[in-house]
């Protein structure tokens, strides 16, 4: 049972609401037993007081028992957390995409936190007494059947019109259900909380000609977090974010203007980029928080699980299999895979982060991280030609800023990534006979955004806001220091510039309208032909 101090002030003020109710009730009780006395003689009179008296004394015991499940119930501290996403690794940032929420949160809404500049969504210990609120801690619709449990969700739908350069640069019509994914959490007590998240992607779990559902489903995170101090707190081993970047951690369709996701994160950075991992994270000052990570290392391996031998190394050579680190995709298929001890190597990665809100530039927050590996080679890695591959390191390093211009609509955002390989001579697309893909000894990108924040007023009851933007992308997927056995040729189609303009409308923070317009350009004989006109709806609670 929580003291009258450790409850917290919210939960203070419900006892004397209580109370006072009870003390009421009391009164009224006994005002009406005199009442009664008066018109003893009325028997009729004394069986309607006596109803009413069984009435108000069910009504107080139900009102004790509410205040009794609050004061068992796990404070914001203790590790609830808003729309079942406030216990993911997420950093404090005061630049946010959104306007704060109108409306009170029943837990603390992840992106008023990171709009206000409060403690990092990880910081348990220091977040604020829960505010009373009509929202529901199940998907917004129910209240909880078990004290500290909340489940949340996000999703996007995509449609729109498209060039396919498969196709010459045709312009093709689509529609796409890109993703749903709910996100669970639970309190097992106010130091230790777990978290998780399940994803369904493209409609479907699964490959089926009948229904058409050609999608996945799977875990994209699962974790329990112990709660030590403020300064140091463990992330169990399970599957987990790798801290690179501000969207890999905070992808939700709400935390970014654009239908798709910013291009660096779509293979220099491979998000969602999620690991078998352990973390240790904390606070180190008010301005500046942490995350050291240790996981599985990505690995130069992009074909199926099919191509994987029972001896867990890639095909035998005299058999072709796909790079997992190429100059198209970048490491969008280096990714580890999750489960059934399929890795393809032992090597193990580092990561870590560093986020800073400075206290003395209100609206600015930023981040620099970084991760390496000492060896990506999977095991029996081999050419064309049947010669076996050596290790190749991998290294990564983004920082980023975001800026949201106090008392202005006005916000700005910018990043850098690079990535360098140890020997890239080593890597599969150098040695695959496809000269179009090869890696150089590194690849780069950066981008620029601006946005301006427009208030719509008043629509069906919520305050709606657009956000006109605009992002300009460089990435170079293809620099020089190609070696291996490969003709050294780069194409030019690793080399990209992206114009990305549009707007998004916020009818409340927990949802988004999107309309995108984006301009490709590359350097290769034909053209980027990726041009595409899109719209978008997401949604976060």
């Amino acid at each position: 049972m929580l003291s009258d101090f450790s409850a917290g002030p919210l939960l203070q003020l419900e006892r004397r609401q209580y109370c006072g109710r009870s003390l009421f009730l009391a009164a009224a009780a006994i005002s009406i037993v005199n009442s009664g006395a008066a018109y003893a003689a009325n028997g009729d009179a004394n069986e309607l007081l006596l109803k009413k008296l069984e009435k108000m004394e069910l009504r107080i015991q139900r009102l004790e028992g509410e205040l009794k499940q609050k004061q068992d119930r796990p404070t914001a501290d203790a590790g609830a957390k808003p729309s079942a996403k406030l216990a993911t690794a997420k950093s404090t940032n005061a630049a946010a995409p959104t306007a704060e929420p109108k409306d009170t949160q029943t837990k603390p809404d992840a992106q008023q936190f990171e709009k206000s500049g409060k403690p990092d969504s990880k910081d348990w210990s220091s977040l604020p007494p829960l505010p009373s609120s009509p929202d529901k801690a199940i998907l917004g619709l129910a209240d909880s059947p078990v004290a500290g449990l909340s489940i949340g969700a996000y999703g996007e739908i995509k449609f729109g019109t498209m060039q396919n350069p498969a196709a010459g640069g045709q312009w093709q019509k689509g529609f796409d259900a890109h993703r749903f994914v709910l996100l669970p959490t639970y309190a097992i007590t106010p130091n230790i909380i777990f978290n998780a998240e399940i994803e369904f992607e493209h409609a479907g779990a699964g490959f089926d000609n009948d229904d058409k559902l050609h999608g996945t489903a799977e875990i994209e995170q699962i974790w329990v977090d112990f709660k030590i101090i403020d300064q140091f707190n463990w992330r169990s081993p399970g599957i987990d974010l790798v801290p690179i970047g501000y969207i890999n951690q905070h992808h939700e369709p709400t935390q970014f203007y654009s239908v798709h996701r910013p291009e660096l994160y779509n293979g220099l950075v491979p998000s969602t980029w999620k690991v078998p991992s352990t973390s240790v994270y904390g606070t180190i000052t008010e301005d500046l928080k942490y995350q050291v990570m240790v996981s599985t290392s990505n690995e130069d391996f992009g074909d199926s699980f099919d191509n994987r031998t029972e001896a867990k190394t890639v095909p035998l050579p005299g058999t072709a299999y796909a790079a997992g680190i190429d100059g198209i995709n970048a490491l969008g298929f280096s990714r580890p895979p999750l489960g059934d001890f399929q890795q393809l190597n032992n090597a193990v990665a580092v990561s870590g982060r560093l986020d800073f809100t400075p206290t003395f530039a209100p609206g600015f927050a930023g981040s620099v991280s970084a991760y390496y590996s000492p060896n990506t080679t999977p095991r029996g890695a081999h050419d064309d030609f049947g010669n076996f591959l050596g290790k190749s390191s991998l290294a990564l390093f983004d920082a980023e800023f975001r800026y949201r211009v106090p008392d202005t609509g006005l916000e700005l955002r910018g990043e850098y990534v690079r990535a360098s390989f140890g020997a890239p001579e080593n890597l599969r697309a150098n040695n695959d006979t496809d000269p179009t893909n090869n890696v150089g000894k590194s690849m780069y990108g950066y981008s620029g955004e601006i946005a301006y924040h427009v208030p719509l007023g008043t629509v069906l009851n919520s305050e709606w806001e657009a956000v006109p933007f605009y992002r300009y992308t460089y990435l170079n997927l293809q620099t020089a220091g190609f070696a291996g056995t490969d003709a050294n040729l780069p194409t030019g189609q690793g080399q990209r510039q992206h114009h990305t303009a549009g707007f998004a409308v916020f009818p409340s923070p927990k949802v988004v309208l999107k309309a995108t317009y984006q301009h490709v350009i590359d350097k290769s004989v034909t053209g980027a032909l990726s041009d595409s006109f899109l719209g978008g709806v997401g949604f976060f609670f």
